[in-house]
């Protein structure tokens, strides 16, 4: 099931360009996170209910993906990070492909094991969580 309602662009620049350009091209390809590959997730707001739009890094294995919560490194979650838990069924554009996801937080040895893959994919997470106190979350999308 598409999610539709009322859009609302992100308050952070580089986020409402980098939806713009894929909404505008019809695929993720067209944008990326210093040199590598994007997918975008949408979802609906934790407290408006408004549709929100993130791109993030690629991170994928066996036809699920990785949404890391980073923000860089800083001491609070993105805003996003409430809205997944607030709605977890959500769509993922990968490429051209839109799909609808469900995304579930990870814990102990399966966030281990995807924490690996992520710093694999992008290896700047690794420096981000030296950063911060707080351990970086990180959810699994899969296929519904």
């Amino acid at each position: 099931m598409a999610i539709t309602g009322e859009y609302v662009p992100s308050p952070s620049d580089w986020v409402r360009k980098q939806v713009e350009t894929i909404e505008s091209t019809g695929t993720t390809d067209s944008v990326d996170i210093m040199g590598l590959p994007v997918v975008m997730l949408t979802m609906r707001g934790a407290k408006t209910g408004a549709v929100r739009k993130v791109p993030l890094m690629w991170v994928e294995h066996d036809g699920s993906f990785a949404a890391v919560a980073s923000q860089g490194g800083a001491p609070t979650h993105p805003q996003w990070y409430r809205n997944l838990l607030a709605h977890p069924d959500i769509e993922l554009q990968a490429g051209t492909e839109t799909f609808p996801v469900h995304a579930r937080e990870l814990e102990g040895d399966e966030r281990a094991q995807w924490w690996e893959r992520c710093v694999a994919a992008f290896p700047s997470y690794a420096e981000y969580q030296t950063k911060t106190d707080r351990q970086i979350p990180v959810f699994v999308l899969e296929r519904r």
